[in-house]
Formats: C-alpha cells, sequence, structure tokens
C-alpha cells in the first residue's frame, strides 16, 4: 500500500512543530561594532555560534525560518547580528528537555568561545550569553562528544544548512 499524500503531509507537519534546541553556526566577515538595541557588539572576523531553542508553537522549524531570513524589524538580539553574519550551518536536536542553557555553557567552556560584552540572547536566563564567538569554525564533532558526556540522555543532534 502506498502513502497518502495527505498522510505525508500531515507528518510533515506535525514534525515541523517539534520542540527543541538549536545551534545557528555564523560566519563573520566585518570588523566593526554594530548596534543590538541600545548596545554596541564589537565584530571580528572569525565565527559564531548563538543557541537558541523553541518550546512554543512552531518549534525549532518555525524558529528557523524566522532566523534564515533578515528581519526588517528587529525583534530579537540574533536579529540585529544576522545582517553582519552568514549563516553557514544549523545544529539542532529534537530534545524534549530544554538544553539551550547546557549548550551555550559547552561553547563558553569545551569549545573555548568568547562571550560578547553583554548578555546577548539570554535575557531569560542566568547564562553570561548565548552568543559566543570564535576565532577559528568550532567543531560540531567536538561539541556532540562533550554534549554526549555531560548529557548521555540527550537526543541526536543532526546539521542542516
Amino acid at each position: 500500500m502506498g502513502v497518502d499524500r495527505r498522510d505525508a503531509m500531515d507528518e510533515a507537519r506535525r514534525a515541523d512543530g517539534r520542540s527543541g534546541t538549536y545551534a545557528l553556526l555564523l560566519r563573520l566577515d566585518v570588523e566593526e561594532s554594530i548596534r543590538v538595541g541600545r548596545r554596541l557588539l564589537p565584530l571580528t572576523p572569525g565565527w559564531a555560534l548563538y543557541i537558541g531553542s523553541a518550546f512554543g508553537p512552531g518549534g525549532v522549524e518555525g524558529r528557523l525560518r524566522h532566523h534564515r531570513r533578515l528581519a526588517a524589524r528587529p525583534h530579537w538580539h540574533i536579529d540585529y547580528l544576522r545582517r553582519y553574519a552568514a549563516l553557514e550551518a544549523v545544529w539542532r536536536s529534537h530534545d524534549p528537555k530544554r538544553r539551550e542553557c547546557l549548550w551555550a555553557g559547552l561553547c563558553a567552556g569545551e569549545l573555548g568561545g568568547r562571550a560578547p560584552p553583554f548578555r546577548f540572547g539570554a535575557s531569560d536566563c542566568r547564562c553570561p550569553a548565548h552568543l559566543y564567538l570564535f576565532d577559528a569554525r568550532p567543531s560540531r564533532a567536538r561539541f556532540i562528544e562533550t554534549l554526549q558526556s555531560r548529557a548521555p540522555d540527550h537526543a541526536g543532534v543532526v546539521e542542516s544548512d
């Protein structure tokens, strides 16, 4: 028996709304300070990881649709940065637990990322930031290895562009 097209579309819609955590891998090619709301964010050429989560309507896929385009009217800190940063890849997981702060901590610790001078993307938690800057492209393999050692029950992490 073949798969009904409506069933396949319904399945895609259900998958599309799943919650989870994600990281935007961004390439920075500018050397300047940009305005993020009322603050300044100094940028140098290199790489950045922005960690986010989506546990509301639309799930991770809905949030990523927003992040993939440039916002006409910035809402979140990342909306300001996206004008200056090329989205190279997305790391995502549909883990049902809230793991955003764990991911941010790994970027700061084990991956050696540098936090900006303000709590970029971390206004609703106690993390120093949810954006971390790197001179070289951070390793997804190293990230996953460290994540698995810290949270063995964590769901898989996949990469897409």
